[in-house]
């Protein structure tokens, strides 16, 4: 058997752009197999993980090397992961730019949308959203980088869970096979099963929609309604994502595998999610500022539920949770006047899309 295509990727170093909690998370899988180049924009985290092995106090793996330098991370790697938070994703990507080749692959692992305005306009100048204003990661790296290779991690991975080492599963997507291959390769272990899914926007898209029946989820647990009203919100939410899904170009499949309907159980559960979080403490009466202001790292469906409501204005869609969700988050509508909305909703059909 020969053994060189299975270990190409052996032993040659593996990028991890952004040290959050599942970025660190991945890092460590990873070095269970290959030395592992970290960029990290803090000084101080790029000594703590060079000369302590930890992150924030938290030990990593010793094959972990940390930089803050773009090139010598480039340089040194030809497969990339890209794990930041969505809000500098686009800046971050511009910041490599200038050092990828089309040699290089990304994969990112980042649940949220980027914004494509007309110079000079923001959200709130724009009436209407169309598809063409929204980007996708993939598609950030795409217009950004001379990257052609681009692949995307989602699933039902709690940072918190992976990181103590939990029996876990992801989907690695992309168009290219290859892709795929390496991200198999790379972080396949005996607690942790890679998919494969060649709708890369679908399973982008289902890792960014849960994000906001999540955060209704947790809105639920926090005034103690129950477990009957969580079942009812999870399949109207799964509802909701296949349309707004299949609207902005994902197809049924990857809704329905375990970037969709497994992270979205997965999140609608976990009081380790941080946008169950924020319905939580909203339903326990604390304001959006108070709690982002409190927030160690972004919970994206925030952002998400602002973007989706104005594309779902543009389209003539109707998007129940994703609307109410928008007044509660800005408009200071109560979450029980919306929760009573949802119950007297008049959804005829049980399931439409099949």
């Amino acid at each position: 058997m020969d053994m060189t295509s299975k270990n190409s990727s052996k032993n040659k170093s593996i990028g991890v752009v952004g040290m959050g909690s599942f970025g660190t998370a991945i890092a460590n899988m990873l070095a269970e197999k290959n030395p592992v180049v970290a960029y990290a924009r803090r000084a101080e985290l790029v000594d703590e993980i060079n000369q302590e092995h930890s992150v924030d106090g938290s030990p990593v793996s010793e094959n972990i090397l940390a930089t803050q330098d773009p090139e010598m991370l480039c340089k040194s790697c030809e497969i990339l992961f890209f794990m930041v938070p969505s809000s500098a994703f686009q800046e971050v990507v511009r910041a490599f730019s200038p050092y990828l080749y089309p040699y290089h692959i990304i994969i990112h692992g980042t649940k949220g949308l980027c914004l494509n305005l007309p110079k000079g306009k923001t959200l709130a100048d724009m009436e209407v959203i169309k598809r063409e204003h929204i980007l996708t990661m993939s598609e950030v790296i795409l217009k950004e980088t001379v990257v052609v290779r681009v692949g995307c991690l989602a699933g039902p991975n709690l940072a918190k869970e992976l990181a103590k080492g939990q029996p876990a599963a992801t989907v690695v997507a992309s168009k290219f096979n290859e892709v795929i291959h390496h991200g198999q390769n790379l972080l396949r272990s005996d607690k942790f099963q890679v998919y494969g899914n060649s709708d890369i926007i679908g399973v982008e898209l289902s890792g960014v929609l849960k994000n906001i029946i999540a955060i209704a989820a947790g809105a639920l647990a926090g005034l103690g309604l129950g477990e009957n009203a969580k079942g009812l919100l999870i399949s109207r939410g799964m509802v909701e994502l296949i349309y707004l899904g299949n609207a902005l170009g994902g197809s049924l499949k990857s809704f329905v595998g375990l970037a969709g309907i497994g992270d979205l159980v997965t999140t609608c559960n976990s009081t380790l999610s941080r946008n169950y979080t924020v319905g939580f403490r909203l339903a326990q009466g604390e304001s959006l500022e108070t709690i982002q202001n409190t927030m160690q790292e972004v919970a994206e469906g925030i952002n998400t539920v602002r973007l989706m409501k104005t594309f779902v204005e543009g389209t003539g869609m109707r998007a129940p949770i994703t609307e109410n969700l928008y007044k509660v988050l800005f408009e200071d509508l109560l979450i029980e006047d919306a929760l009573q909305y949802l119950m007297k909703y008049p959804f005829s059909v049980d399931v439409d899309f099949l």
